[in-house]
């Protein structure tokens, strides 16, 4: 408890919290993250924007690698650390939450108005169209035109990707839009695209409401989420980091704790009273 004793310090200190979260919340969920304690990529660069629009290959290769990694965003289960969050959300602590996860895993945990900052992968969108799906519906017609694929096994990796290599992908068959017969991806920025304006400006305004920023699980090394370190140093907010090695932030942050973040997260609920005892 002592090496948390500086967390629950800042807890007491500021009781509207903006929680902005990363890939660490999902871990212990069985979900790769992307980089290791120095803030460096564990693996390949994952899937970039314009790849994706570019090349139909590109595509297949996307589509038949999360036909096998989507299973583990589908099965996880939230961790200790969502639930925590969830906790401190009811009892007011948590005054706003955003991730930059694209799991889902904290509205299964019971937080509300979650701002989905890079979107969701259980949701596909038709780039003709605009036409929103189910991720789960389209695994379904994947698994139907490519059964033999998937008897491959390959290692689970971030964001319902998975480590297939040295295959042919140019046989694999990726349905299009049931509507308009347009290109799908799935409902989320991927590396090289823009965080949609009005997710940007709805955090900068529950920013400006809260006391403090407090980052959970991220290196912040995307700049989609540094930018909100950097406005709350710009308006003298305090920023509190917890996060197991280097961030990009470590240079500006009033306070940093590397410890197991669902143990410390626990920690926190437990020293924060419900609006219901008061």
């Amino acid at each position: 408890m002592d090496t948390l004793r500086p967390l629950l310090d800042f807890a007491a200190r500021h009781r509207r919290v903006l929680v902005l979260t990363g890939a660490g919340c999902s871990t212990a969920a069985g979900i790769a993250d992307y980089r290791d304690a120095k803030g460096a990529w564990k693996r390949a660069e994952p899937m970039r924007h314009q790849v994706f629009l570019d090349s139909a290959l590109a595509r297949q290769r996307y589509w038949a690698r999360s036909l096998l990694g989507w299973p583990t965003i589908a099965n996880a289960q939230p961790t200790a650390a969502h639930h925590a969050l969830a906790d401190l959300q009811r009892a007011g602590w948590v005054s706003a939450l955003v991730t930059q996860n694209v799991d889902g895993l904290h509205q299964a945990a019971g937080s509300i108005d979650v701002i989905d900052l890079h979107g969701r992968l259980d949701t596909v969108r038709c780039l003709g169209c605009g036409a929103r799906s189910s991720r789960q519906a389209l695994q379904d017609e994947l698994a139907q035109r490519n059964p033999a694929w998937l008897a491959l096994r390959a290692p689970s990796a971030p964001d319902g990707d998975a480590d297939l290599a040295a295959q042919d992908f140019s046989d694999f068959e990726v349905p299009a839009c049931g509507q308009c017969s347009g290109v799908l991806k799935p409902d989320v920025v991927f590396f090289g695209d823009s965080v949609p304006r009005e997710r940007v400006a709805a955090v900068r305004t529950q920013l400006a409401q809260a006391d403090a920023l407090l980052v959970v699980g991220s290196s912040l090394m995307v700049y989609s989420g540094y930018r909100f370190v950097e406005d709350a140093v710009a308006a003298a907010k305090p920023v509190a980091v917890l996060n197991r090695g280097r961030t990009r932030a470590d240079a500006v942050l009033t306070l940093k704790v590397e410890e197991d973040v669902g143990t410390a997260l626990a920690a926190v609920c437990a020293v924060t009273p419900s609006p219901l005892a008061n």
